[in-house]
């Protein structure tokens, strides 16, 4: 009996796993009107590619939020390439150190602009529990989703580490299902890797 339990929970997991990265989001072809960007630091190509979108046109305002405390704007335009826009719109929190503090950043920072829709960049297999977080925190904002690629190389150590992350993040998204479920607050430990990321500490 506990045989068959344990190979139930096993073909369980494997399916929700394999449900989970077959779903993960692609980058929308267009935004039309967007209020404002909020980048996620944790990895180069999600400040990157923010940046970038911002520098174009999109959002009146871009909050990178999660940023290391030693890390300075003029650090940050010269990481990501910034330019005009950034010097004037750009807004750095430092207050969050895992998902659920950057929903909470975001939020006030939101509600002091008064903004309604706005684009979330993160990393790909991230953004389906930084999506459930962020609309948990504001349910009346829109949340458009622009996931990117972590930059992680190639060959086979590249391959098992991100493995290694799609499974952590699929738990991860799993507890904060049933903790928002419960009502409680899914503030879960920090999830930012130094290894991974430019920024983070």
């Amino acid at each position: 009996m506990l045989k068959w339990l344990l190979f139930l929970v096993v073909v369980a997991y494997g399916a929700g796993f394999l449900a989970f990265t077959s779903h993960l989001p692609k980058p929308p072809r267009t935004l039309g009107h967007v209020d404002g960007i909020v980048a996620l630091t944790g990895g180069g190509m999600r400040l990157d590619m923010a940046v970038a979108l911002f520098e174009r046109g999109v959002g009146e305002r871009l909050l990178i939020s999660g940023v290391n405390l030693q890390a300075t704007k003029q650090d940050l335009k010269k990481i990501a390439h910034g330019k005009r826009r950034f010097d004037c719109c750009a807004d750095l929190g430092y207050a969050a150190e895992n998902t659920f503090g950057n929903a909470k950043e975001a939020a006030a920072w939101i509600r002091f602009h008064h903004y309604r829709r706005i684009v979330l960049v993160t990393s790909r297999y991230h953004m389906p529990r930084s999506v459930m977080e962020f609309r948990d925190v504001m349910p009346d904002v829109k949340v458009i989703a622009y996931p990117v690629d972590p930059d992680n190389g190639r060959g086979f150590p590249s391959r098992f580490r991100n493995l290694k992350a799609l499974h952590s993040e699929y738990l991860k998204y799993l507890a904060v299902t049933l903790l928002t479920a419960a009502g409680l607050e899914p503030d879960l430990d920090r999830d930012r890797s130094a290894a991974e990321s430019r920024l983070a500490p």
